[in-house]
This record gives structure tokens, sequence and C-alpha cells, in this order.
């Protein structure tokens, strides 16, 4: 692993919704170049800390560290100008718009008479298409509504880098997936990763994670049970952590606390 600043770090973030902690004093982090999987039972924290790393939610206590220096986001425009997107499990796409309009939408090129530049914006989507290897969208103006679960996804994630994006966090991507469409996603998260992207992947899916992960962080009851090495660890010991807690585990490390409670 790199001596250099995570790309992103959370120290101690804490969130609460009235009486019920949501967010214990978690820590996390994603680098340039490595897939951080985020994995964790249902209402384990997952959604709320990226929520809070997007400026949907502000933390209760907590620094975020953008390249090593504390940031503050207080709504999604911070966010999107750190360089950090979110490809939320619904896609966020318009289905009676096609490719180029849905990889601008709300961020369309106009002249000085408030035209669009058609021609930007098809020569930058389909730029962008190709640099992420995605062949299997016959037509860039094609609408998003015949285009399958898997390349609903590629434009998605496709939108998410256009921008100079440095962190891409993925929910769920494979979700109601095909086995041929699953592939396709899961070789452009690889691809993500290859390009320098500090990419977190969302998912209940440990075949998955256990695939394209470079590293795993556990989630339970909104603290943080560890970080694995997806190479050093195995799914059954994942599995252990997820439902009963495990001894804290640092990536590169072999030493272990116990849990907190």
């Amino acid at each position: 692993m790199s001596d250099a600043a995570p790309t992103l770090q959370l120290r101690g973030i804490s969130k609460s919704f009235g009486p019920v902690q949501a967010l214990t004093e978690v820590d996390f982090e994603v680098r340039d170049g490595e897939v951080m999987a985020l994995v964790g039972d249902n209402g384990a924290g997952k959604s709320t800390l990226i929520k809070c790393v997007t400026g949907i939610y502000s933390s209760d206590s907590g620094e975020m560290l953008f390249e090593g220096k504390p940031v503050s986001i207080h709504r999604p425009k911070d966010a999107a100008r750190l360089g950090i997107e979110v490809v939320y499990q619904d896609l966020a796409l318009c289905d009676n718009l096609d490719v180029v309009q849905n990889m601008y939408l709300g961020r369309e090129a106009h002249d000085v008479l408030q035209r669009l530049k058609e021609p930007i914006m098809e020569h930058k989507t389909a730029e962008t298409l190709k640099s992420l290897s995605v062949t299997t969208i016959g037509s860039i103006r094609q609408p998003v509504v015949s285009l399958s679960g898997g390349q609903r996804q590629s434009v998605a994630v496709a939108r998410a880098v256009m921008w100079n994006s440095r962190v891409v966090i993925l929910d769920e991507p494979t979700a109601a997936l095909g086995v041929a469409q699953t592939r396709q996603v899961l070789d452009l998260v690889t691809r993500l990763a290859q390009q320098g992207l500090a990419v977190v992947l969302i998912s209940h899916n440990l075949v998955d994670i256990f695939e394209v992960a470079t590293r795993i962080t556990v989630l339970r009851l909104g603290k943080n049970i560890g970080v694995y090495e997806r190479e050093k660890t195995t799914e059954r010991e994942i599995v252990e952590a997820i439902t009963v807690g495990a001894p804290t585990k640092v990536a590169g490390s072999d030493e272990s606390e116990p849990a907190p409670v």
C-alpha cells in the first residue's frame, strides 16, 4: 500500500437521528487505484456514511480529509467540486432521454445564445464511453429506456467519471442484473481503478466483492469492525464480521484487538 495520503479519509465520523445512533466514530479511507468495498447488513450504516461523504447529511462529529487536507462538505455540490461522484442504486437516469442527454443532465453545454452544443456533447460522451471500454451501446442517441440493465449502469458510471472525478462511489451496481450484465459492470469497476480512480463499492454480493475489491471495510451496527485485504481474508471471515462481529483487523497488520461494543 502506498505511503501517500488516502484520496478520501474519514476519521471518527458519528451521526445520530434522535435517539438512534447510526454511526459511532467510524474511520474509513479509499486510495487512488483501488476498489474499497463497503459491506454490512441492512442498518449497518453504509448509506448513512456515504450520505455524510456526499453532503446529504452532516456528521455530528469527526473529520473528513481529501488528499490529506481537511475539507467540509455541507451539500452535494461541495462533494462534486472535490471530484466525489455517486452512482446510486436507482441510477437517476431519465428513460425518455437519450444517452447524451443523460450524460449531461443538469450540466448541458450551451453557446452564448444558450443553444445546446450538441456536437461537443456527443464527442465527449463517445470519448468517455470509449475510455471505459463500453462497447455494448449501439448509439449514443438511443433512448435510455431501450438499454439493458448493464448498459444503463454503464451510462450512469460514465456520467460519474466524465466530470474530472477522483472518487466514484457505486451503490449496489450489480443488483437485479443477469450474469452477462453483471460481468460488464464488474469489468467496468476494474477499469475505473486501473485508470487511477478511487472506487468505493457498496454491495451485499460477496462473490462480486472478492472478484474486484482491493480491500474490504465491514460496518456493523454503525461501527467499523475492521478493514480486510481481499487476498488475505475469506468470505467466511467477512460473513462472521458482518453477522457477529470479529476482532478488528487493519489491512497490512497482524495485530488485532476486540471489536468495539
